[in-house]
């Protein structure tokens, strides 16, 4: 053997030391692009359960300053006239769906939508204060909506629901807030076949299944 054929592979080839420092700096690259994907995926969970919390206070904020549920506030077309209000019923229902895309400002019949222009006016999440803009659902961390409307997934309350979740996501807010099944306790949730879905009256799942492909609908009691 000549000198120096120990180390090189080919006359143009790299040395074995080299190409090991190569496959070490490959393996250190993706070890970091998962790692960078898993710390995303874990402030997009905190995200939605914030979102999930926001929710809640503000309205229990806007009941204890207002005395009234937001989008079902009676007096809300009189506190804010100069911005154009409309008034819910006062019924304590909030009528609509929370997936209701708008087409103009929201009308009376659209609590749901309602409940965001109010909670706009009142200040207590950010936003316009009119036109269509000012009814219109507010976007989750994976471009799904954040709605509000009366029952579904067994409830008969209004709730708070959150769309387009991936599998792992939801499975990780339904564990961390509640108890990690679908079909009761405080967080539920349904299998998406379509973006945004309607919610139906009971879940249909069973058990959440983590298949990489699968999205979710979730719901929270208001």
């Amino acid at each position: 053997m000549k000198a120096g054929t120990h180390s090189r592979i080919g006359q143009a080839g790299f040395t074995l030391v080299e190409i090991a420092i190569v496959l070490v700096i490959i393996g250190l690259l993706l070890g970091g692009i998962l790692k960078g994907q898993e710390m995303i995926t874990q402030a997009k969970i905190k995200n939605i359960i914030n979102d999930f919390n926001g929710v809640t206070a503000a309205v229990n904020t806007y009941q204890d300053r207002y005395r009234a549920l937001p989008g079902d506030d009676v007096t809300a077309a009189t506190r804010w006239a100069t911005q154009g209000a409309v008034s819910g019923n006062g019924n304590g229902i909030l009528a609509g769906t929370y997936n209701n895309v708008l087409a103009a400002a929201p009308v009376a019949a659209q609590e749901s939508n309602l409940f965001w222009w109010h909670l706009r006016l009142g200040g207590f999440v950010p936003g316009a204060v009119s036109g269509i803009a000012a009814g219109t659902q507010p976007p989750n961390a994976v471009n799904g909506i954040i709605g509000v409307q009366s029952g579904g997934l067994g409830y008969t309350s209004n709730i708070v629901c959150s769309s387009n979740l991936t599998d792992k996501i939801a499975i990780a807010v339904d564990t961390q807030m509640d108890d990690g099944t679908p079909g009761a306790g405080e967080i539920r949730g349904d299998l998406q076949t379509t973006p945004s879905p309607a919610v139906p009256a009971s879940s249909t799942v069973a058990a959440y299944a983590e298949t990489g492909q699968n999205q979710y609908l979730l719901c929270k009691n208001l």
